[in-house]
């Protein structure tokens, strides 16, 4: 792939801010450099040195764990600080396009109206599928990116891996987008064991679903070395904290922990399923592969307020493409779902 024609001229020729840390990335020395409080902090810890800028010590374990180089890995703000310098990347305002699948993430859209890049949509199928004429026929010049999320929110699916390679081989120049935030919950492989043989793919991850840390704000973009430079060169210069990255090594530990929180999360999830299904208002509820259903309900929007009032908060999904008269349920814990599964059946009394 030519990045050099997918880059943004400006951004290629921008000189990036240069940190103290960029200038001197050891550790050991008198830091007189970056006008830090030499002293301390005022709360118990070392908070008073600025964090290594590229997180380098923790790129490099969690490149071990997923099979990749550190050079392959950009740590956001949640996954949200990647979709937003993808865009600011690759596409000019008022000139290029994204392209969506919805019903999708609303982040993609939301980024690109702030950077006022046009939108294409190319629906899902009424069995939430990727309908490969849509993309093939919307797809044009000014489109520089594809996004594709999968298990898909918020309908909970998968979406078919063929499809997506199928888009990756059609468009070798444009940026396709695998959001894999809850590829942790599905029976699946990821798309980062592909990194090596598309250069237009980006996948992205999330530690807020399966690892449990949402409050952290830590999401992850795999991608081509070239492309990762281009993020770093245009992202805050310290964007992930000390904290955040200290505790992120803690919990690059414990995989088995996240692994046995999958295997309950994914138990419920069916037991949940099964007893939705005997209620009378639910009409249907779609597969799922991740820690969510979507169940379509007579009179959804009443049940949402009625829960509401119950202290029980699910998401109404009903103006959503494809999503009329549905709710998206997260999986809660056993007593959690058992909670909500006796206010719908108080609901019907």
């Amino acid at each position: 792939m030519d990045f050099s024609q997918l880059i943004r001229k400006h951004i290629q020729s921008l000189t990036p801010y240069s940190s103290a840390r960029d200038e001197y990335t050891g550790k050991e020395g008198i830091f007189l450099d970056a006008n830090e409080n030499p002293y301390g902090s005022v709360l118990d810890g070392s908070y008073n040195r600025y964090p290594d800028p590229y997180q380098w010590e923790v790129k490099t374990k969690l490149a071990q764990l997923k099979g990749v180089k550190p050079e392959n890995i950009f740590l956001g703000n949640g996954s949200d600080e990647p979709i937003d310098l993808l865009i600011k990347a690759v596409c000019e305002p008022k000139e290029d396009h994204i392209m969506i699948m919805p019903p999708t993430y609303g982040m993609y859209k939301v980024c690109a109206d702030i950077q006022q890049v046009r939108i294409q949509q190319a629906p899902l199928t009424e069995d939430f599928h990727i309908d490969l004429d849509s993309v093939f026929d919307g797809v044009n010049a000014a489109t520089k990116i594809i996004w594709v999320c999968s298990p898909n929110n918020p309908s909970g699916n998968l979406l078919s891996k063929h499809a997506v390679v199928q888009i990756l081989k059609a468009f070798p120049d444009k940026l396709v987008v695998v959001d894999e935030a809850y590829i942790d919950f599905a029976d699946t492989t990821s798309f980062v064991d592909e990194l090596n043989l598309y250069e237009n793919l980006v996948v992205l991850q999330t530690f807020s679903k399966a690892w449990g840390m949402a409050g952290l704000r830590l999401g992850v973009a795999y991608a081509h070395p070239t492309l990762i430079k281009v993020l770093n060169k245009i992202k805050y210069p310290y964007n992930i904290n000390i904290v955040t990255q200290g505790l992120l090594l803690e919990a690059l530990d414990k995989s088995e922990q996240k692994n046995e929180y999958v295997k309950t999360i994914v138990q419920q999830r069916e037991i949940l399923e099964s007893q939705l299904k005997e209620l009378p208002n639910v009409l249907r509820i779609f597969p799922s592969d991740c820690n969510q259903l979507l169940v379509k309900f007579k009179e959804a929007k009443k049940i949402f307020l009625y829960l509401l009032e119950q202290k029980i908060i699910v998401r109404d999904r009903s103006n959503v493409a494809l999503c009329e008269d549905c709710l998206r349920i997260s999986v809660g814990t056993e007593q959690e779902n058992s909670a909500l599964l006796d206010a719908l059946k108080k609901y019907l009394a």
